[in-house]
């Protein structure tokens, strides 16, 4: 793993904890472009009774209006595997990297991803995992709408 990605994974993190400090489900994302953090976002789906709400969907919306050339320069930093909706958002926009903190909890659809040319690094780090299963024990319900069991 190298220095970068954990140094931007790490403020994914801090995201996803803003996330469940207001009684969200704990999960975060960054946009990162020639090496500076220019989109932030974490799931607020609950906060802001959002259908669409992701982490990585909020961080996009809150990097604002890019050209087109920008994205294909950017790596996007999500603290769980992006779902299908996201990661059609990483490919509609031509985000060449993904990187993810796990995808123990949940598997997106990380093969389409490499099919459509994404690079996709997966840290597969414990304080990730740890962060997902102690909010699951404590809000299945609220993880299995989120997911939509």
């Amino acid at each position: 793993m190298t220095a970068n990605y954990h140094k931007f994974m790490l403020e994914a993190l801090r995201e996803a904890g803003k996330g469940l400090k207001e009684g969200g489900i704990p999960i975060g994302a960054v946009l990162v472009k020639d090496g500076k953090i220019i989109g932030r976002g974490y799931n607020r789906r609950v906060q802001k009774k959002s259908a669409i709400l992701h982490a990585e969907m909020d961080c996009l919306e809150n990097a604002g209006r890019l050209r087109a050339k920008d994205y294909t320069k950017c790596v996007i930093y999500s603290t769980l595997s992006p779902c299908p909706m996201c990661s059609g958002a990483i490919v509609l926009y031509k985000i060449p990297v993904v990187v993810i903190g796990e995808n123990k909890t949940f598997k997106g659809p990380e093969r389409y991803l490499c099919k459509q040319r994404v690079k996709v690094v997966n840290l597969d780090l414990p304080e990730c995992k740890t962060l997902m299963r102690e909010f699951i024990a404590r809000h299945p319900a609220l993880w299995n709408e989120d997911i939509g069991v």
